[in-house]
């Protein structure tokens, strides 16, 4: 009976993923005949069914980019570019979209120790920083045996520094690893869809109005508070936001 069942999710599966090649093919065929829409329904019909990619977010960013359509496109670019961050196309074509935008918002840059700090972290990923630790940790350990077990002095004290630099490399990754870890948790971005939005000073409708954004901007949300959400662009200005009016990126 179990294998029954599976035969039948695997030909269930094979059956959806064939529908959804079909469908990306007729999706293109339309983008290249002209009919973007059209287009878009058939991408977001591949969406419904739960299955992403980098080449169909980026897709469906240059079929909205076709419709002058600023949220739509911006906002799939993000997509494909947090799939696949180092396309340069999808680079290029999401800086095409940006220009579309109408709010101007300087980035404040981070300066000092905390540049050098995060630059070094974003340099891997935090399992990535953590093969690294368990490569120092398993260098320590070989090597402070090696040291254990050598007659000679000039052995023992090669194997000694080795060993110790090992556990110093360990210690320093898991180190990146938490920070890596604690600044992807903090990175909750998302895209402005209201034509118009005006930010309050609290999360409420009669607060005061602190700015206004236009759809396509880029946002970090920071809190949730029942139906609004708190945010900061760039510039580091902060201020509470409907939550219809902004669609997180890193919902899949």
């Amino acid at each position: 009976m179990r294998a029954i069942l599976c035969l039948l999710v695997c030909f269930l599966s094979w059956f959806g993923l064939s529908q959804n090649n079909q469908r990306f093919e007729d999706a293109n065929a339309l983008y290249n005949q002209g009919k973007y829409a059209e287009a878009i329904d058939k991408y977001e019909a591949i969406l419904d069914t739960g299955q992403h990619s980098a080449e169909l977010y980026y897709n469906l960013g240059n079929a909205n980019y076709k419709l002058n359509n600023i949220a739509p496109s911006v906002y799939y670019f993000e997509k494909a570019l947090l799939l696949n961050p180092n396309d340069e196309d999808i680079v290029n074509n999401l800086a095409y979209a940006k220009k579309m935008t109408v709010d101007a918002i300087d980035k404040v840059p981070q300066v000092g120790f905390s540049r050098i700090i995060n630059n070094m972290v974003n340099t891997l990923k935090a399992d990535t920083w953590a093969k690294v630790a368990i490569t120092g940790v398993f260098l320590f350990v070989l090597l402070f045996l090696m040291y254990h077990f050598s007659y000679t002095t000039s052995k023992k004290r090669i194997s000694f520094v080795i060993s110790i630099l090992g556990l110093l490399l360990a210690c320093f990754s898991i180190g990146m690893a938490f920070q890596k870890q604690s600044l992807d948790k903090k990175d909750n971005p998302a895209i402005v869809f209201a034509q118009e939005s005006r930010v309050k000073a609290e999360a409420n409708k009669s607060s005061e109005e602190v700015f206004r954004l236009h759809e396509g901007t880029k946002v970090q949300v920071l809190e949730a508070y029942e139906d609004w959400r708190k945010i900061q662009l760039s510039d580091n200005s902060v201020g509470w936001i409907p939550e219809e009016d902004i669609k997180l990126l890193k919902t899949f």
